[in-house]
């Protein structure tokens, strides 16, 4: 303690001048809407791909579930605190985190949004699937497979979030050009396997001339195809999922599932880290980027162009 008080006793002589080491690397909180979802696990591994190569500390840290704003709000405020370089935010809410996004900016702490963004024109830079044009690529897919008609359902994920409302709004806009299709039912999954078996137990038993389904997320997808297996309907009816996860691979690949919806998760992460270390070093950079979006089929799955948005994590091996 003695020699504690003695060394810091030279700093009032000049002999010494302490100071708190400087960070090597920028950090960058990464900070994804879940962590339990494959589509997580893949934007992680674009994120710290990007940070090897540009030099940042990624750090990874967001709430366990995609409905818990108020663990995202504490997640980033605590990390503001801290003073952390920049932020790459998946937002859980559109508006929940706009009073942080302010006071991140206003404290020279850029700001990125990826996935799912907010209502808000402060962050940098928005890079995300065009979820419009998805969903309403699902809606075609669903007419093709029904020939233009029949009862269909919508599933989407979590009230609030962006990608939500989009996906929401872009399958009706993609239904309205198919009048033989019929939205009969609408229930949200909460991005929760056993909720969604749930919700599609409930449609089946409402509708039991139910053609079709658009689950909006891998959650849904899962426990739509569990209640559809459960009840003797796989393949009578249709489902068009959204995302890839191993075990939504597997679902189209046994015909649980007819057709993915499928975004480019590993670039999303990559693009964030890299954006934000552009805002850092004062560069120009895009306010949208879009990640781009893919059909895919049991008929076109093993080609060479779809076996690399099915399998991204390849690409780091």
């Amino acid at each position: 303690m003695k020699a504690s008080i003695a060394f810091c006793a030279l700093i009032l002589t000049g002999v010494l001048a302490c100071a708190k080491p400087e960070k090597s690397q920028p950090q960058i909180l990464v900070s994804p809407k879940g962590l339990v979802h494959n589509f997580w696990v893949t934007v992680k591994a674009g994120a710290d791909s990007a940070g090897k190569e540009f030099g940042a500390e990624v750090i990874w840290k967001g709430p366990a579930q995609e409905t818990d704003i108020a663990g995202q709000i504490g997640i980033v405020e605590d990390y503001i605190n801290k003073k952390v370089d920049a932020i790459v935010l998946a937002a859980c809410d559109t508006k929940a985190l706009n009073a942080l996004i302010d006071r991140a900016m206003d404290n020279g702490i850029p700001l990125i949004t990826i996935d799912s963004g907010v209502d808000h024109e402060r962050p940098l830079s928005f890079i995300a699937t065009d979820n419009m044009k998805a969903a309403e690529l699902a809606a075609d897919e669903l007419a093709r497979l029904l020939e233009n008609k029949g009862e269909v359902a919508l599933m989407p994920h979590v009230p609030g979030a962006a990608t939500t409302i989009m996906r929401e709004e872009g399958f009706k806009q993609g239904l309205a050009k198919y009048p033989g299709l019929k939205l009969v039912s609408v229930q949200y999954s909460n991005s929760d396997v056993a909720t969604a078996m749930s919700v599609m137990e409930n449609m089946l038993s409402a509708h039991p001339n139910l053609a079709g389904i658009f689950p909006t997320t891998e959650a849904g997808v899962l426990g739509a195809v569990q209640a559809l297996k459960a009840r003797g309907k796989i393949g009578q009816v249709k489902v068009v999922g959204f995302d890839a996860a191993d075990d939504e691979i597997a679902a189209l690949r046994n015909g649980g599932v007819q057709a993915l919806i499928v975004q480019d998760p590993f670039k999303m992460g990559y693009l964030g880290v890299k954006t934000a270390m552009e805002a850092l070093a004062k560069k120009t950079i895009e306010k949208r980027i879009d990640t781009g979006v893919y059909v895919i089929t049991k008929e076109n799955m093993e080609t060479p162009a779809m076996r690399r948005v099915l399998y991204p994590l390849e690409k780091t091996r």
